[in-house]
């Protein structure tokens, strides 16, 4: 099923079911446990709405991420659905060349180091 271009947020929840089978959600929606998980969300829509992937890659990138943390013993509870989502988008950017491989890992240890060294509480903070 195509998402359409006025947003997951607009659709019935029937159709978000049919659109991102396994997502997280409750009578309004979509539900996030964390900031980064809507975050992450949040990309995924925009860089489809600008024309970046089709919906069908991006539901052919999650599953086949889903289907490979299944395989390597994830018991698939739904508590890491955006763990997937995640590793998902960071796939098909990389697949679609809209990062560099390299440059997407330099990203992420530098956001690691930050929140390793960022008191709990705290915005965290990358250095340019």
């Amino acid at each position: 099923m195509k998402c359409p271009e006025n947003m997951i947020a607009s659709m019935p929840l029937a159709e978000i079911r049919l659109a991102l089978p396994g997502i997280p959600l409750d009578e309004e929606g979509p539900v996030f446990q964390a900031p980064w998980e809507a975050q992450a969300f949040a990309m995924t829509l925009a860089l489809y709405e600008k024309g970046l992937f089709t919906w069908s890659e991006w539901a052919h990138s999650l599953s086949l991420t889903i289907r490979d943390a299944q395989s390597a013993g994830d018991p698939d509870t739904g508590e890491n659905y955006y763990e997937h989502w995640l590793s998902a988008l960071e796939r098909i950017v990389t697949e679609k060349k809209l990062v560099d491989t390299a440059a997407l890992s330099e990203r992420k240890h530098a956001w690691e180091h930050a929140a390793m060294h960022t008191p709990h509480g705290q915005p965290i903070f990358l250095k340019k």
